[in-house]
């Protein structure tokens, strides 16, 4: 196998023999063959579009199915079998319609590729479809490098595409890139600068995607704002949710309503206690458990209820609490059990017939829901605190986190950031110091916890906005991004910030692996984009 898509790749290059993640060989050779045979359906759907076919369904499989190779989504071989067999059915039926009318479609292998029969014949047909792909490193390393950062960053588009076609958002722009991205990919021909260019539209495409998603979730649960969140449990029955669907959570609160059973979030499930519409409707949503996706392999086992995986980040879980897990979705890991159209009874008997908490916990609670709306709306008092000095810097401080080591280098710099300076953060990065009492600033929170991942599009609204009032241009503001990154919507957020021209990035705990030399360079040059150092290193340059 190989694999170099997440930060915690083996050794820093790529997973050789089985993934840092737990994904294995087989099932990397069946992903890989998916995204192959998806190249295939993209061909096809690029000249079906201009000819005016209903592709809808076609594209939101799109999504789908690449959410389901992001890392730690679905590990299941079988859910894979099932998605390469159903994606050369949709290409071969939109191609018939469009031949019928007398549509001319060439392209790449992928056109015509033929799924086997067994098992054992798909995954050596991956290993094939990988080798063949990777063997165009030694034409060109670093549009090789940047084929790769396409794909990733793609993965990333496809996890919110995903959430906001559940929520009935769709968007024929975004729909259009998938396979435009996908077709170019059996295109030998194209430059170094072609793909330079791609890579950029994949940022531009992903701010609309995350606009899309941003709208389905405002507009069906309201603006978040800023909310109390329970850290410790309270007597009785109870369910864990983890993950970042919305649409799951809120169907699960309905049909546990009145049943005396509290819901819990866990990892970047905990801003949607921010959601009026959740919050307000479902007071049994009742607090928070546990911390980032890396953790639960030790926090899992001490929830006494079932827990529901609604997207990632599922690790391979283990034998005390795999008998409890339920997945929703893209998500899946063979044994475990998946919910269908929302049915989530199986849960609730589960619930009904566990202990529960028996006793209080602690009263800890933290904070979160400082969206856009709710940062906007108190603007002109941050705007006074930056004009009379009360406010010095703002540190956007946030991204996913991880088991490797480094990443205390966050919680490190959070501690050290002066009393006059504001510290943003989503995701699920801020797991490393979200419950720190900073304290505020003439009222204004020092930690406002943005939300989840794709409200990075919030975060950049903000920033616009701070930038659009103090007349100057968003690289002129007193704010400093630190960034972390883990998996691939990381790579689509990052390389947004890149399509706004958003300079001074600071990347860490370690550079990605498929990022060539020559790429970094080229993007150190024109964005300045860099690694993090150390804390006082980093700090001290982002004051100076």
């Amino acid at each position: 196998m190989f694999c170099n898509q997440c930060e915690q790749t083996t050794k820093g290059e790529g997973c050789y023999k089985w993934g840092a993640c737990g994904k294995s060989p087989e099932v990397d050779a069946l992903q890989d063959l998916m995204v192959y045979a998806l190249r295939g359906l993209a061909e096809v759907i690029q000249v079906a579009r201009p000819l005016g076919f209903d592709s809808r369904d076609a594209d939101i499989f799109l999504g789908e199915t690449l959410f389901s190779t992001l890392t730690n989504v679905n590990f299941d071989p079988d859910d894979f079998i099932g998605y390469i067999r159903r994606t050369v059915t949709l290409r071969d039926t939109l191609k018939a319609q469009v031949e019928a009318v007398g549509g001319q479609i060439t392209g790449s292998s992928a056109l015509e590729f033929v799924p086997a029969e067994t098992r054992k014949e798909l995954v050596q047909q991956g290993k094939d479809a990988e080798y063949e792909f990777i063997s165009q490193a030694g034409r060109n390393v670093d549009i090789f490098s940047l084929k790769l950062t396409v794909i990733y960053g793609l993965k990333g588009i496809a996890a919110y595409v995903y959430h906001a076609a559940k929520l009935g958002q769709h968007n024929e722009t975004v729909y259009a890139f998938f396979s435009e991205a996908l077709a170019a990919l059996g295109r030998p021909e194209s430059t170094l600068e072609e793909w330079v260019q791609i890579a950029l539209k994949v940022g531009e495409i992903n701010l609309l995607a995350m606009e899309l998603l941003d709208g389905g979730n405002t507009s069906t649960y309201g603006h978040p704002v800023p909310t109390a969140v329970p850290l410790g449990a309270t007597p009785g029955k109870a369910i864990l949710v983890s993950g970042h669907d919305l649409s799951d959570l809120a169907a699960l609160l309905a049909q546990t309503e009145g049943t005396g059973i509290k819901i819990y979030t866990h990892g970047e499930m905990l801003p949607t206690h921010a959601y009026p519409q959740l919050k307000q409707r479902y007071p049994h949503l009742y607090g928070h458990y546990g911390t980032a996706w890396q953790n639960q392999v030790r926090e899992f086992p001490k929830f006494p209820g079932p827990i529901v995986m609604t997207t990632n980040c599922l690790m391979p879980p283990h034998d005390s609490y795999k008998d409890r897990i339920f997945n929703c979705g893209p998500v899946g890991y063979p044994g475990l059990k998946h919910i269908d159209e929302h049915d989530f009874t199986p849960v609730v008997a589960m619930a009904l017939a566990m202990p529960g908490f028996s006793e209080k916990g602690d009263d800890r609670t933290v904070m979160t829901g400082f969206a856009r709306n709710a940062v906007l709306g108190v603007a002109d008092d941050v705007i006074e605190a930056v004009k009379g000095g009360n406010i010095r810097h703002f540190f956007l401080v946030g991204g996913c986190d991880g088991a490797k080591a480094g990443r205390n280098y966050y919680s490190d710099f959070v501690e050290k950031v002066p009393d006059d300076c504001v510290v943003l953060t989503l995701a699920c990065g801020k797991f490393r110091f979200f419950d720190k009492e900073l304290g505020d600033i003439n009222g204004i929170p020092r930690l406002l916890d943005v939300g989840q991942c794709n409200d990075a599009y919030s975060a950049i609204q903000i920033t616009l906005a701070l930038a659009n009032a103090f007349e100057m241009d968003v690289n002129e503001l007193p704010l400093s991004m630190i960034l972390s990154w883990y998996e691939q919507k990381a790579v689509a957020i990052l390389l947004t910030l890149l399509h706004l021209g958003i300079k001074n990035i600071r990347l860490g705990p370690t550079l990605p692996a498929f990022i060539s030399p020559n790429v970094f360079e080229l993007l150190s040059q024109q964005y300045n984009l860099q690694a993090i150092t150390t804390p006082d290193d980093d700090l001290a340059a982002c004051l100076a």
